[in-house]
């Protein structure tokens, strides 16, 4: 009796949902039903987690890497000879998400003033610039006041651990640093820090943390 009723049970679930379901012969208990709906169940979580914002974001980040032919430090290097000053951070991302990538080049001029060097990945070419309001500059010119690691210079060292994506200046807390973000081909990011006086690089471990618990 009790194996009937899971029978059409399963095949009303297939009538509504609009798909098909295969009616299993089970046990007095219903065991067998049981552990095929858990089956299922474990197979969407796995899914779900294969698929979820982060592997995109991964998958996004690694596809932007692939797409650049120049490095970090030759775009900081592009930008620098565009607008003089202090490279503070340089990105590759999606311009105002339109799809076309870009290298973002953040450049702290002798009177001040930020600007922002979008350079072509293909090339190195400058492709424009445009004045920024920052909040941060008194920050910024402590953290790097005494420093003899650039930006650049940090991209290259990073540049060892795989492909630079970004660099920027951590000019807060105590241990101030350079940070970089490197794929590598079919494998997830990983976030380094780069000494702002050696060169050294060791992995990001709090920066991995955060990201897991986003």
């Amino acid at each position: 009796m009790k194996r009937n009723i899971v029978i059409a049970a399963v095949t009303a679930a297939a009538l509504i949902g609009g798909g098909t379901a295969t009616a299993l012969a089970t046990t007095e208990d219903g065991g067998s039903a049981r552990q095929a709906a858990n089956t299922r169940l474990s197979d969407d979580d796995v899914r779900d987690d294969q698929d979820g914002p982060d592997a995109q974001d991964d998958g996004d980040d690694a596809a932007r890497a692939a797409s650049a032919d120049v490095t970090a430090p030759e775009a900081i290097a592009s930008a620098l000879k565009h607008t003089s000053g202090t490279a503070v951070s340089a990105e590759l991302d999606d311009e105002d998400d339109s799809g076309k990538v870009i290298w973002k080049v953040d450049v702290l001029s002798g009177d001040n003033t930020w600007h922002s060097v979008s350079v072509d990945p293909s090339n190195g070419k400058v492709l424009g610039s445009h004045t920024d309001d920052e909040d941060d500059t008194a920050q910024v010119r402590a953290a790097l006041k005494g420093a003899s690691v650039t930006a650049e210079e940090a991209a290259k060292a990073a540049g060892g651990k795989g492909t630079v994506t970004s660099v920027d200046l951590d000019e807060d807390g105590k241990n101030k640093s350079w940070e970089a973000e490197t794929h590598k081909s079919g494998g997830a990011e990983q976030d380094w820090k780069i000494d702002l006086n050696t060169a050294k690089i060791t992995a990001d471990h709090d920066q991995d943390q955060d990201d897991d618990q986003d």
